[in-house]
């Protein structure tokens, strides 16, 4: 069995300025759920929410936990990201969110990642923030529709839309955790204040288990000295919330949304791959230093 212990050589410093450690396989779960819940969230677009959602869950999926993928973004673009036709759907998260006759099993997508299934949105997503306005207990409205599925699963990622609207107050609402990926470029600093604050509010008036899983830098690219200063000034303002993994700039991330796949799946040997596996390595390591029961 992987053993849990955690090692940083201080001679190897990794793009966060600071040692970087190296964290062991995690080993099987004997037993699976209840999922611990988790909002990829930022009000920025562009910044490698979708990418990271797919991702990461894909290699959560790898180490052996049962995931799913929530798109709760009305662009569809997680459901696209896997190779779903958002248009040709039966059922999308807006009927489990809107009809009390769709079920959340109803919605459940079946991925080509072993162990990974989604619920895929459309444009008619777009629609629930202003129906939901009128709704009593609006704010628990999407905790309320995955309570039936939440012990069928380790790990639940939501992928919220680029806003701090009423559909992202639903996703912090019913989160554990709170995963936020910035790109590695001045202006994605503009507003993490903003969207903190958020946090904070939701944490003290809705929901007291969420917490800041960590930020992730995105789109780094070690070549240019703005991506460095930028990352750098994360880890400044951040400190040890900041991700040790850093996710490079690849053109290989793209490829893969075409195809309809993960990463990992569609090129295994990339630095892409590895650098999202590495994520779920550290990510499962921070879940257990927390206490949380995910890490196996």
């Amino acid at each position: 069995m992987a053993t849990r212990t955690v090692q940083a050589d201080a001679a190897v410093l990794g793009h966060t300025g600071r040692p970087m450690p190296v964290f062991a396989d995690p080993g099987p779960l004997e037993v699976h759920g209840p999922a611990r819940i988790v909002a990829v969230c930022n009000q920025k677009g562009g910044v490698g929410k979708t990418t990271t959602t797919i991702n990461l869950g894909a290699a959560l999926a790898e180490q052996g936990r049962r995931v799913l993928l929530v798109d709760f973004d009305p662009q569809g673009a997680l459901s696209v990201g896997l190779g779903i036709r958002p248009h040709d759907i039966d059922a999308t998260v807006y009927n489990l969110l809107m009809e009390r006759g769709t079920t959340a099993h109803d919605v459940l997508t079946k991925t080509q990642v072993h162990g990974m299934d989604l619920m895929p949105s459309n444009i008619d997503l777009s629609g629930a923030e202003v129906q939901l306005v009128h709704e009593v207990g609006r704010e628990y409205v999407l905790g309320s529709a995955l309570e039936p599925v939440v012990a069928d699963y380790d790990v639940i990622m939501i992928d919220c839309q680029p806003s701090l609207g009423l559909l992202t107050i639903n996703a912090l609402a019913c989160a554990q955790g709170v995963v936020i990926p910035l790109e590695c470029e001045y202006f994605a600093m503009r507003g993490v204040a903003l969207l903190m604050e958020t946090i904070d509010k939701v944490s003290r008036r809705l929901n007291p288990k969420l917490e800041i899983d960590g930020l992730l830098a995105t789109m780094y690219d070690s070549r240019t000295l703005h991506t460095r200063e930028v990352l750098a000034n994360i880890v400044n303002g951040f400190g040890d919330k900041v991700f040790h993994t850093v996710i490079n700039r690849t053109v290989r991330f793209p490829d893969a949304t075409v195809a309809g796949e993960p990463i990992t799946r569609f090129d295994s040997g990339s630095m892409g791959a590895s650098s999202y596996r590495e994520l779920a390595k550290e990510v499962l390591e921070r879940w257990r230093q927390a206490g949380d029961g995910h890490e196996g």
